[in-house]
């Protein structure tokens, strides 16, 4: 807690940005539009994002609202070109855009490899350009089927052990000083992100076409592909990862299910596991 106040004087406009995430996710879609906006302009003033960048995202929005009001080919291009969009920001490819390190070269405990992380700016922005697309992403008010819940959380532990199996994670109990900055950055700032993209948009628009195992098979396998950074190995855990979460999104329709899911996870290898890998 301590090392994270003191963190408070760099990380304060991301405050901002997660109050607005919250809202949207609240229902308060103007509240969290304005607190985006608020966002941009202390990010442009501030540096954290140019005049470019701030046009981008702002064009990327505009684009995503008028998308839902569109069908035939215009909707399919504005599909197309938003998917483009979101993938680019989710890589960091997008120019202007200042990704603040704020843990640099750090070890999790003496068994773990280094790691460093940023305080993604662009990524983020992600999840209102989609939640604009499908505004029912968040709670689609269905039944809970309780079957594929139960089998997509229970994919999760299995994930661990086959990582003990392959080499890919060793046991290594405690949690870091700096858990707490770790937990902010990566609910609100990744899993948030990458679940609304894959889970409450992809998932969903391949769903309809695909059918509930196809739309499940085909998002799991893009959320590994988005891991190759890290190498085939960490593509099949993130694509098998993606399946578990695939499945907690269709038995709810509700979006803060994968999300939990899927910090959930990621916190546990943190706590129980080395973190990112063994050295």
């Amino acid at each position: 807690m301590t090392q994270f106040l003191s963190l408070l004087p760099e990380i304060w406009p991301w405050l901002i940005l997660i109050t607005a995430q919250l809202a949207a996710f609240a229902g308060r879609s103007a509240l969290g539009l304005s607190l985006l906006a608020l966002f941009g302009l202390v990010s442009l003033i501030i540096g954290l994002m140019s005049p470019l960048a701030t046009a981008l995202v702002g064009v990327g929005l505009l684009g995503a609202f008028h998308l839902r009001h569109q069908s035939g080919w215009l909707a399919a291009i504005g599909h197309i070109a938003l998917i483009l969009w979101c993938l680019a920001l989710g890589a960091h490819l997008l120019p202007g855009f200042k990704n603040t390190r704020i843990l640099d070269q750090v070890t999790a405990g003496a068994d773990s490899a280094t790691f460093t992380m940023f305080l993604n700016v662009d990524k983020p922005m992600v999840f209102f350009a989609v939640l604009l697309v499908c505004p029912g992403m968040l709670n689609s008010h269905q039944r809970t089927r309780i079957a594929p819940l139960v089998l997509g959380t229970a994919l999760l532990p299995l994930l661990f052990a086959l990582g003990l199996y392959a080499g890919a994670v060793r046991l290594e109990f405690g949690l870091p000083s700096w858990w707490l900055i770790f937990a902010f950055s990566n609910l609100f700032l990744t899993c948030l992100a990458e679940e609304a993209f894959f889970r409450g948009y992809l998932q969903s628009v391949l769903t309809s076409k695909l059918g509930t195992t196809g739309g499940i098979a085909v998002a799991s396998l893009l959320f590994g592909l988005a891991h190759i950074g890290g190498g085939l190995e960490l593509v099949v855990f993130a694509t098998l990862l993606g399946v578990g979460l695939g499945m907690g999104y269709i038995a709810t329709g509700r979006l803060w299910v994968p999300v939990a899911m899927h910090f959930g996870f990621n916190f546990l290898h943190l706590a129980l596991f080395t973190y990112p890998g063994p050295v």
